[in-house]
């Protein structure tokens, strides 16, 4: 995780210059409480070097996980977690909201 100043897509252009695959996660929805704003993005490169957050440290391994999967090829994918799911709880988003994820494989 790091500082939501960091320029993120900045960081992924650079990676992306540089040969590395990187996937991009963005919050594009949230409901009550959630750790991180609508907008907010996180990058991963194929070594799981990071930059950005999108929850504060409490979903970003199930990102991560997710963002792996689909750098080797599967589809981008619409993530979501909320205290209701069993998921949620396993990953720590005890926050009391909900939060959608989109993940995607960049192209250079």
């Amino acid at each position: 995780m790091s500082d939501a100043t960091e320029d993120v897509l900045g960081v992924a252009g650079a990676w992306l210059a540089a040969g590395r695959k990187v996937a991009l996660a963005t919050v594009v929805e949230t409901w009550g409480s959630s750790p991180r704003p609508v907008g907010s993005q996180l990058a991963v490169d194929q070594e799981n070097r990071m930059v950005g957050s999108v929850s504060g440290g409490c979903i970003e391994g199930a990102v991560i996980h997710e963002a792996q999967a689909i750098m080797a090829g599967a589809p981008p994918k619409l993530l979501t977690f909320g205290v209701s799911d069993e998921e949620a709880w396993s990953v720590g988003l005890a926050c009391g909201g909900k939060i959608a994820v989109f993940v995607e494989a960049l192209e250079g």
